[in-house]
């Protein structure tokens, strides 16, 4: 490979997407274990835009340029390398740097493409379902037909699970911000679709027996409010807190209902852990793509340079799916 330097996105310092810029930077050198990614394509992220304003510092030995999902071509091997060749195709988890033309990543946190997917398309798999698969589903037993509450459901997050929630046999309710919104989430597999503008969620899970399961992303007064309309022995799971993290709570009820209260985020997870999440997907979750259980929602592909465009759509929510840079 005769180039060495390559084009990347850097933020210029913390602030609005207008911080991004082009830029340039030597390609990297695939460490002990890892791939050097040519890259065709890179998801934009929730994680991304709070890096962007100054909130979430890359952990240490990561790359400071964004991207934490990518999808190519192996163009280098790491020393220790077996399970992968160069030349071939692959989606990625990454520690950071996938906006970038070239991205080196652990070789335990590539999987192949699924079945009847396109290249591109799957720059958008990686970040949404490890984060999902790892907090509702890795290490649990979820009984066919639970109640499944997922908010934001036409957003990466939210469409990857309801997918992943329908394929597994779980009763999915959602909420999203219109009647379009709530159209295209029963598109892909929600059984209820709330439009949380007209609409009150807890009421209408509670008339679906309660949620067993409910993942969040609002936090605020959702907080109580996902209280109210669990059942009992039910699971909240946050990801994140679009209003705020910051709440009063009343014990009583986790006490009386016997919840459980979780969160994480995945970035800071062992390298161990994530090479478990990505086997499991590669067994349990791609296959479903052959059948059509699953699809890839891309919303948009946009040029690496309007980076910053594809910021203000995310933080506009002027999206479904996801939203991939193409180098």
């Amino acid at each position: 490979m005769s180039q060495t330097e390559m084009t990347v996105i850097e933020m210029r310092e913390p602030g609005g997407p207008e911080v991004l810029q082009t830029s340039t930077r030597p390609i990297p050198v695939p460490g002990e274990g890892e791939v050097l990614i040519k890259v065709t394509a890179a998801g934009i992220n929730g994680p991304d835009m709070v890096q962007r304003r100054g909130h979430y510092p890359p952990p240490k030995g990561a790359s400071d340029l964004l991207g934490l999902e990518v999808s190519g071509e192996v163009a280098r091997l790491g020393a220790g390398v077996s399970r992968w060749a160069v030349g071939d195709k692959l989606c990625a988890l990454t520690n950071g740097g996938g906006y970038a033309e070239y991205v080196a990543v652990d070789a335990r946190h590539c999987m192949p493409i699924p079945e009847g997917v396109a290249e591109l398309d799957a720059a958008g798999l990686p970040e949404t379902f490890f984060t999902v698969w790892s907090n509702v589903f890795h290490g649990q037993t979820i009984p066919e037909g639970a109640n499944f509450l997922v908010h934001g459901g036409a957003g990466g997050i939210g469409s990857t699970a309801i997918q992943i929630g329908a394929a597994f046999g779980l009763n999915v309710l959602t909420t999203a911000a219109s009647d379009e919104d709530c159209a295209f989430c029963r598109d892909i597999g929600a059984e209820t679709a709330i439009n949380f503008q007209t609409e009150d969620f807890v009421e209408i899970t509670r008339a679906a027996g309660g949620a067993d399961i409910v993942l969040d992303i609002i936090g605020g007064d959702y907080f109580a409010r996902n209280i109210k309309a669990c059942r009992h022995d039910a699971r909240i799971i946050q990801l994140a807190f679009n209003k705020g993290s910051k709440v009063e709570v009343d014990l009583m009820p986790i006490m009386l209902k016997r919840l459980s209260y979780t969160g994480s985020t995945l970035r800071t997870r062992p390298d161990a852990f994530k090479a478990e999440i990505a086997s499991e997907l590669t067994a349990q979750v791609w296959p479903h793509f052959a059948t059509g259980a699953i699809r890839t929602l891309t919303h948009t592909v946009l040029p690496l340079a309007n980076a910053a465009e594809g910021h203000r759509m995310m933080e506009a929510a002027r999206h479904r799916g996801k939203i991939l840079l193409q180098p």
